[in-house]
């Protein structure tokens, strides 16, 4: 795996040739594999002798992966996605009411009140700038970033150095002390969002889960208060941010898809679904670990194996889209069945707590900013828009777009 990144799609459809499972090997020379078949990795996903815990990492139970591998946090912060059974139940459990339906229909408001402001913003930087704003920097990172820290209870303050100190957490590129230092700075600020909340209660989730570790010292221990917060803020703004990024740049290179919304032959939710599906915002999502030797689809994946998801190569597979898999087509969702919708947003036990969170806010940011700028396109080429960096994350660091014709 190049720890660079880059457009997975030309590399997924050479490996997808070849089989749905494919040998690999991580950065520091670790041996893994990723699941890129859709049917393999739903069935995978959903396996009941795959983990998701680092006690079944053989390489790092042997120590044999360092304190600094860019890929560290991803098997040992502890948190939901680092639990199994019980434990991943219980937790899980505490986070998902601030997810529930009933709560995030509560954030609508809000979220149309972020967008209209935040679609200012963006006019005025356009407007200071030859008529070309970035929209990522400007639109589509603030959006996911303000509202999940409003949920959260986290202090304006914090919320630029949160994001730049994600992009190092989740980040492959990086190198072991930078690395190291980017998670003992993550945690020191959510420590001192911790400790405000905790001093100032309030209508937000740390101050609920602040009360439920009180309440009961073993629901919710200090590093698992740290971790799910880490985790909250980390997949609350990273994933959102590269879907409307992703389904901006779609739109703007499939012009006649965009006049099929318009004309209401498709609709904005269905835009979200197709960009999931095609251009997913995560690429290749660690870990799970086989707790036996597997055999998935022809291939042996031994015990305690790291295995990546490979969700931006599950959306494009012929296999179960078809041989148009690699076209945008936003009435695809239509004519899908429950056997293909995509895997996206996970599958199983695991399966994204803030889906509907995420697609309310992709919806409604794509749906005021066409509204608002119905010429706006790409300032620059799209081949030319750099890519971000690592394997996990899946979009480009830039979106130049020009508003007007």
């Amino acid at each position: 795996m190049d720890p660079a990144g880059g457009c997975p799609h030309a590399d997924n459809a050479r490996l997808l040739a070849e089989g749905a499972v494919a040998e690999i090997v991580l950065p520091g020379e670790v041996p893994g594999a990723v699941v890129l078949g859709y049917e393999a990795l739903k069935e995978f996903l959903a396996h009941p002798e795959v983990a998701k815990g680092a006690a079944h990492f053989t390489a790092l139970r042997e120590g044999a992966i360092p304190d600094g591998w860019p890929l560290r946090t991803f098997a040992t912060v502890p948190g939901m996605t680092t639990a199994d059974g019980d434990d991943h139940r219980r937790l899980r459990t505490l986070v998902s009411k601030a997810f529930s339906a009933r709560r995030v229909e509560t954030l609508r408001p809000r979220i149309e009140t972020l967008t209209a402001d935040l679609l200012d913003r963006l006019a005025e930087a356009a407007d200071g700038g030859d008529g070309i704003a970035d929209l990522r920097a400007s639109f589509a990172l603030p959006l996911p970033m303000g509202v999940i820290c409003e949920l959260l209870g986290v202090d304006t303050e914090h919320r630029d150095l949160l994001h730049h100190l994600s992009n190092q957490v989740v980040s492959t590129a990086i190198g072991p002390e930078e690395a190291i230092a980017a998670n003992r700075a993550m945690t020191a600020v959510l420590a001192a969002v911790v400790a405000a909340r905790t001093e100032r209660p309030g209508d937000d989730l740390t101050s609920a889960l602040i009360a439920a570790r009180d309440e009961d010292g073993d629901r919710l221990s200090p590093q698992e208060l740290i971790g799910t917060l880490l985790l909250t803020v980390v997949a609350g703004h990273e994933t959102t941010l590269n879907l409307i990024t992703n389904a901006v740049r779609a739109l703007c290179a499939h012009r006649d898809q965009l006049q099929l919304v318009r004309s209401g032959k498709a609709d904005w939710p269905d835009v979200v679904e197709e960009t999931l599906r095609w251009d997913s915002p995560v690429s290749y999502f660690p870990f799970r670990y086989p707790t036996r030797d597997l055999t998935l689809h022809g291939t042996l994946i031994p015990q305690g194996t790291p295995v990546l998801a490979g969700y931006s190569a599950a959306g494009r597979d012929t296999a179960a889209y078809g041989p148009d898999a690699a076209l945008f087509d936003v009435t695809r969702p239509a004519r899908t069945t429950g056997t293909t919708r995509h895997l996206s947003l996970g599958h199983g036990a695991h399966y994204c707590l803030g889906a509907p969170l995420a697609r309310m806010e992709a919806t409604i940011a794509l749906e005021r900013l066409f509204t608002r700028f119905p010429d706006l396109d790409l300032a620059v080429p799209a081949a030319e828009l750099p890519r971000h960096e690592g394997f996990v994350g899946n979009s480009v660091r830039e979106l130049p777009v020009r508003l007007r014709a």
